[in-house]
């Protein structure tokens, strides 16, 4: 029997949510629940599915669930939903702290359910072409910035956009982070809205990340810096090149004189099929639940770059003693990384 797959939170994300999964489960789309009964009656009227009166009726229906709701609640809902025998999806970031992400995670061990978290940057199509030329990258220039959306601001913008970065640097470079420096304040919030961090692995690689949610424009872009070449990746545009020394360049030639950059780096075009990469996470989802493929992106995984995140939180406030722990938000004192 196909797994039976409903959506909790039928907000701006949510409504994406609602449309894929009705689309890839078909009959077996159960619907969705959100506490503003209006909104979730408005959502099911549009998308020809059932809104649920509350959220137990809806995971009693469920073999599986989206969670689209504000990130303070990931952890109450996606508790419910295990507890409901149910597999999730969990938005980025996976938890508030760490604890509860522990709990998620030895929950779903228990009961031999599903974790997936959404760090949808990892099919980016820009992402996806680079793959195969990514070798030992040993700098990382990021660059994610965007003008002010309420949406997300309940958390610093670490946890809100800079966590896409954080997640991407750590699997690109695939080694454990030895160290954070980092700087950023609040502007429009009580949380942090900007914030840079310098994130430092056991193997010598360095990753410079930048997030701003108080921007004139929006920018998403990824620079790596390899020994076999550089890779420059729009994630805006899901396009990128990769330049690397031409293969039949005669090295005594650079010596001899100044030559134009043409004539000794090769530029590749960065190509992968395009498609919407909610789809392709929430594909991969329902592929794990039916058990096609292995999950993408594990609970271990989101764990890991909320580690990485609460980290760079942690150094920020360092440096911001007068604000009395506001630019941490919700972020305990025990970071447990």
């Amino acid at each position: 029997m196909a797994a039976r797959v409903g959506v909790i939170g039928a907000g701006a994300l949510g409504q994406h949510h609602v449309r894929i999964l009705r689309d890839l489960a078909g009959r077996d789309f159960a619907g969705l629940y959100d506490a503003d009964t209006a909104r979730a009656a408005a959502m099911a009227e549009q998308f020809g599915v059932q809104a649920h009166a509350d959220m137990a009726s809806l995971l009693a229906a469920c073999d599986a669930v989206s969670i689209v709701v504000p990130t303070t609640a990931h952890h109450a809902v996606a508790r419910a939903a295990l507890d409901a025998g149910c597999h999730v999806f969990v938005e980025k970031p996976f938890t508030v702290t760490l604890e509860e992400a522990d709990d998620l995670i030895a929950r779903a061990q228990a009961a031999g359910q599903l974790i997936q978290v959404g760090h949808v940057e990892r099919v980016n199509r820009a992402v996806r072409a680079a793959l195969p030329y990514v070798d030992g990258p040993r700098f990382i220039e990021s660059d994610r910035l965007a003008p002010f959306n309420p949406r997300g601001s309940d958390v610093a913008v670490v946890l809100d956009l800079m966590i896409h970065d954080i997640d991407l640097v750590c699997t690109l470079v695939g080694d454990r982070v030895s160290d954070v420096r980092a700087t950023g304040i609040p502007v429009l919030t009580p949380q942090l809205d900007i914030a840079n961090a310098r994130i430092e692995f056991a193997n010598g690689a360095v990753a410079n990340v930048t997030a701003s949610r108080v921007s004139r424009e929006r920018i998403r872009k990824l620079r790596l810096f390899q020994r076999s070449g550089y890779l420059s990746l729009d994630l805006a545009a899901g396009t990128g090149e990769f330049f690397r020394l031409r293969r039949d360049l005669d090295p005594a030639l650079l010596a001899a004189q100044p030559r134009a950059l043409e004539e000794f780096v090769e530029r590749i075009a960065l190509e992968a099929p395009e498609a919407e990469p909610l789809r392709l996470e929430l594909a991969q989802f329902c592929d794990a639940i039916a058990g096609r493929a292995p999950v993408a992106v594990t609970g271990e995984d989101g764990r890991e770059a909320l580690a990485v995140a609460l980290r760079i939180m942690h150094a920020i406030e360092a440096t911001l003693p007068a604000m009395g722990g506001q630019a941490r938000g919700t972020v305990p004192d025990a970071l447990g990384a």
